[in-house]
């Protein structure tokens, strides 16, 4: 972990979005933001499974207790919960004047734009693209981190559909607004694969953001003439076309 290292912290909350705070809540922040560096360049330098939490414990110069106070499981040192994407769809999915397409694109945006802002910001941009690339292989690669990321975009794609219940007037558990919440979230998963494509040492952070949003919108658009009028109808009229249809009472 020797040479000039990358702020990691800063990935997961870019400096345009650090609330106001006082001493306490900045300590809390700069703690926080230590233990995620300290566990991540762990992570990356041994493997996810090599790392004990009481091994970030000692790195980071704080008790294991203090570690689980910050983050509730080994998985999260890495990986957050969805809360602030969550935050972003009740804003951005309630608005009735954006279709959902719409709404997540918007979404996806900001996310892209924090990731390659932080490539912009690092000091060296090419051991930040590298170690971004290790990073994305290491949740790939580790059962455990794959798992706690499907969690995540499982938990995404249930309040996806919730909020799409409401704009069309259905239950969660119909299917119209389970399928268009699996399908939206879908979209977070191209983003991700195109990021892992286009992350390299050759391509600068706009480059980069201009491929993964050309890709996003690529999968967006099979999605927009499926999705685009769901908030503006109610449950379709959909022909039964099995084989006892004919035979089924009628009325």
């Amino acid at each position: 972990m020797g040479g000039r290292r990358v702020d990691w912290a800063a990935l997961r909350t870019p400096r345009d979005e650090v609330p106001a705070e006082g001493l306490r809540e900045r300590k809390k922040r700069e703690t926080r933001r230590l233990l995620f560096n300290t566990a991540t360049e762990l992570f990356l330098a041994r493997g996810f499974d090599a790392v004990r939490v009481a091994d970030v414990a000692q790195a980071g110069g704080v008790s294991e207790k203090t570690v689980f106070n910050y983050f509730p499981a080994k998985e999260s040192l890495i990986l957050d919960r969805p809360d602030a994407t969550l935050a972003a769809m009740r804003t951005e999915l309630g608005d009735p004047a954006r279709t959902p397409v719409e709404a997540v694109l918007r979404i996806l945006a900001g996310e892209l734009a924090a990731v390659t802002g932080w490539l912009a910001d690092q000091r060296d941009r090419r051991a930040a693209g590298a170690g971004f690339r290790r990073y994305g292989e290491l949740i790939r690669s580790t059962p455990a981190l794959a798992a706690y990321q499907r969690d995540v975009l499982d938990e995404l794609a249930d309040g996806a559909a919730q909020l799409l219940a409401v704009r069309a007037g259905l239950a969660t558990a119909d299917p119209e607004p389970q399928l268009a919440a699996t399908a939206l979230v879908g979209l977070w998963r191209v983003q991700f694969g195109s990021l892992a494509k286009h992350v390299d040492a050759g391509r600068t952070p706009a480059r980069i953001r201009g491929a993964v949003t050309t890709d996003v919108l690529r999968a967006a658009r099979l999605l927009e003439s499926g999705l685009g009028s769901f908030a503006r109808t109610r449950r379709p009229a959909v022909k039964d076309t099995s084989k006892d249809a004919a035979t089924r009472p009628q009325g």
